[in-house]
């Protein structure tokens, strides 16, 4: 048997102390316990930031990666490449990474040259569809897959079709701690001569912590004494988005239940040293999760592992761990069952101290020492297998196999165009321009990008607040007596408009359906779901194809949360078989469109089709937005092969001269996400090729040469003259470019985790 080459260095993936996470801890603890069993190992370190700053890292972190920026994905490959790396260790939560479901790692591990051995922290029984397509993905990239359970063994061979010889199961590691009577502890605490009662981890409503309070009047009543310690902090994007609420909710709710003097909260993230000093002075730890969904606790672990008596509800893992002479097992949501387990447990301290026992001794198995020597032999197992089958990852791509990186995301000129009113239509030079006041159409876009960008997981604080101020506008536009959108505000926050166009009000409605999708804030999603039905029925009597293509395409957004809602399902339908008649009116031999001239945003009009017949999967619908989007992109390309969007100076009506200025950057932005949705629809690369020709438009691949993009600013030009470019960077122009960059983003991401890249 050939023999693979001696393991010398070992990189490790994931989060990473001292960032605070149940992640970053257990990995930090399995490079600590690998470094000391084998210390002829190289143990380096590749964390995700999820912050810009980043963390104070030890030395052993080499290279950092930041969330949300494929690029630095890339990059990391690249230098575990280029440092000779024997075997990639990598520590996989849906969470933890950038990309729909965490598909930013998927582009790191196709350019990988090494054996990947990987630990899933969750094995969901029933993904959605982009977590099933990531797991799959990851499945097929990992030279070997770890699990801690039975359980999740078993959902990765029945659920994603795993080889069940490729998979390790080594329990979750814990500290080697020993056997001790808790009253040691006790004192240091001040809780001497008392019953603790212990929860831990970052709190949020799915641990359950308020049925054990529910339990303690029960408890108290019988051992006055007792107190229940909930250690953890707040769970960081639990705190992000709604603050301290559920704590608080705790807090009221232990006063009204007359315990307040039994329950202690440590709000904190506590160092290993000192949670083990927790674990030792705990009588009975209790974990009373409210679902079975979790296939590893690292708490559960902790707590066992050091010999304490556990309750648990049966969730997966509590379910493997305990039995009758290990633990105790109680329904979820039950308070009386924890009481009555928890006094079973005190009356009877012989019965408690055999569970501790039994908890520990096999505990045993489980401490890092003996854990780091089974993901060595993993990692060798995988590197022999890895030599046996190679992997194809070529050291140098040329750009046609591996395009250049994206501009980086700029807000700066939105920010700059955007007060507490709106975003303002037009700029001189890159300055506001107060005279031009402000228009719905404008509010509209901007409220679109802001859910795109977080989407893709950019909605910082700033652009959240953002966010809220586009949607107030859309609010205080809409005139609810004759159900239409004003348009055009001036400074002074007068409307200079009785009612605004119907396209104003397709955009409106578009913006208002994605954030019914996208806005991570109840209240926002709400306000927008409340806009968009009452604007909705109106567009049914519009005439302009344009506003049926920007309403279907916010009716597609609102339906991915509310797909029951037969109204949109049926002004779908309507406007869809509207458009589809257009085109079947006009349409003749070399004029394959929907009208008798092209004018502006016309990629709009095959975008709907191309989307709604996808959604509704109705092969005539998407047939002809696929055909009447080629034949545009075959209209919109120069001799150069570069993009040249129809000049606004004229537009082009059939049998007329087209007009070839001034070119808009919204036809560059509606081309894109046209082309993106195409490829979507039909995987055909050449849509890419399309995307990507019309997106390079902005950064100077056009008949001037001139880069429409300011990378200084952050801004674009208002448009491609005969001679010039537009000097100014008003609204609608920065949004078509930041719009169109986004669609980009996603696309990229697409392609470097689930596909090989697409040349020219």
């Amino acid at each position: 048997m050939k023999k693979s080459a001696q393991l010398g260095k070992i990189a490790f993936l994931g989060n990473y102390a001292p960032r605070k996470c149940g992640i970053a801890t257990f990995t930090t603890d399995l490079r600590c316990a690998i470094a000391k069993e084998r210390r002829d190992l190289q143990c380096l370190v590749a964390p995700v930031n999820d912050r810009t700053e980043g963390y104070d890292y030890p030395a052993e972190v080499r290279f950092e990666i930041e969330e949300q920026d494929l690029p630095s994905y890339l990059r990391a490959a690249d230098f575990l490449n280029i440092t000779d790396v024997d075997v990639v260790c990598l520590q996989h939560e849906f969470g933890i990474f950038g990309g729909a479901a965490g598909s930013h790692v998927l582009a790191l591990l196709r350019e990988l040259r090494m054996p990947v051995v990987t630990t899933l922290h969750t094995v969901l029984r029933d993904p959605n569809p982009e977590q099933r397509r990531v797991m799959r993905e990851l499945i097929r990239l990992s030279t070997r897959l770890v699990v801690m359970s039975e359980r999740g063994r078993q959902f990765l061979v029945d659920v994603y079709a795993a080889p069940a010889a490729k998979i390790d199961l080594i329990e979750h590691g814990i500290p080697d701690m020993p056997f001790a009577d808790p009253s040691y502890f006790k004192d240091e605490f001040g809780v001497a001569g008392s019953q603790v009662l212990l929860t831990f981890g970052l709190l949020s409503p799915n641990k359950g912590i308020e049925y054990v309070l529910r339990a303690l009047p029960a408890i108290v009543r019988e051992f006055p004494r007792a107190v229940y310690v909930v250690l953890g902090a707040t769970h960081p994007n639990l705190l992000r988005d709604e603050g301290e609420a559920y704590r608080l909710s705790l807090e009221l709710l232990a006063t009204s239940l007359g315990v307040q003097k039994h329950v202690v909260f440590f709000n904190r993230f506590v160092e290993l040293a000192e949670l083990m000093r927790f674990i030792g002075a705990t009588d009975i730890y209790i974990t009373p999760y409210l679902t079975e969904a979790q296939t590893t606790s690292g708490t559960l672990a902790y707590a066992y592992g050091a010999g304490n008596a556990v309750i648990s509800t049966p969730y997966w893992h509590a379910m493997e761990l305990l039995g009758k002479d290990r633990g105790r097992i109680v329904p979820f949501k039950d308070p009386e069952a924890i009481s009555s387990a928890v006094l079973e447990l005190f009356r009877d301290e012989p019965l408690r101290e055999s569970l501790r026992r039994n908890a520990y001794r096999i505990g045993r198995t489980m401490i890092w020492s003996e854990v780091a020597k089974r993901y060595v032999d993993s990692f060798e197992a995988a590197q022999l297998e890895h030599s046996f089958v190679g992997k194809h990852a070529p050291v140098i791509k040329t750009l046609d196999e591996k395009p250049g990186e994206l501009p980086r995301l700029k807000l700066d000129h939105l920010f700059r165009l955007s007060d507490s009113t709106g975003i303002f239509q037009h700029a001189t030079f890159t300055v506001p321009n107060f005279a031009e006041g402000y228009c719905t159409d404008d509010n509209a876009r901007a409220l679109t990008l802001a859910m795109l960008l977080q989407r893709l997981g950019h909605g910082t604080p700033a652009l959240k607040d953002r966010a809220a101020t586009y949607a107030a506008f859309l609010n205080y536009a809409f005139d609810r007596e004759n159900g239409r959108f004003h348009n055009f505000m001036s400074f002074d926050r007068r409307w200079l408009d009785q009612i605004g166009s119907e396209d104003c009000h397709g955009q409106a409605l578009w913006a208002l359906g994605t954030c019914v999708a996208e806005a991570g804030e109840a209240n926002l999603r709400m306000l927008a779901a409340h806009l968009f039905e009452q604007a909705l029925p109106i567009a049914t009597e519009f005439t302009s194809p344009r506003a049926w293509a920007f309403t279907l395409i916010g009716v597609d957004e609102y339906l991915l949360r509310f797909d029951g809602d037969r109204r949109a399902e049926r002004i779908r339908e309507t406007l869809t078989a509207r458009l589809v008649k257009c085109y079947q009116d006009a349409e003749k031999p070399g004029w394959k469109w929907f009208e008798d001239g092209l004018s502006y945003a016309n990629a709009k009009l095959p975008h709907a089709l191309i989307l709604n017949g996808r959604r509704l999967g109705d092969d005539e619908v998407l047939s002809i937005g696929l055909e009447s989007m080629q034949w545009l992109a075959t209209i919109q390309k120069s001799q150069t092969a570069a993009f040249r969007p129809i000049g606004s100076n004229g537009f082009y009506l059939r049998g007329k001269e087209r007009a070839l200025f001034d070119q808009q950057p919204i036809e560059g932005q509606a081309t894109v996400s046209a082309c993106v949705e195409a490829y979507r629809a039909t995987q055909d690369p050449n849509w890419v090729v399309e995307a990507r020709r019309a997106f390079e438009w902005f950064l100077g691949r056009n008949d001037l040469g001139r880069s429409l993009y300011d990378p200084v600013s952050g801004g674009c030009s208002d448009g491609l003259h005969l001679d010039r470019l537009s000097q100014n960077q008003g609204a609608e122009s920065t949004l078509a470019f930041l719009l169109a960059l986004a669609e980009m983003q996603a696309l990229q991401n697409t392609l470097a985790s689930f596909s090989e890249s697409t040349g020219r």
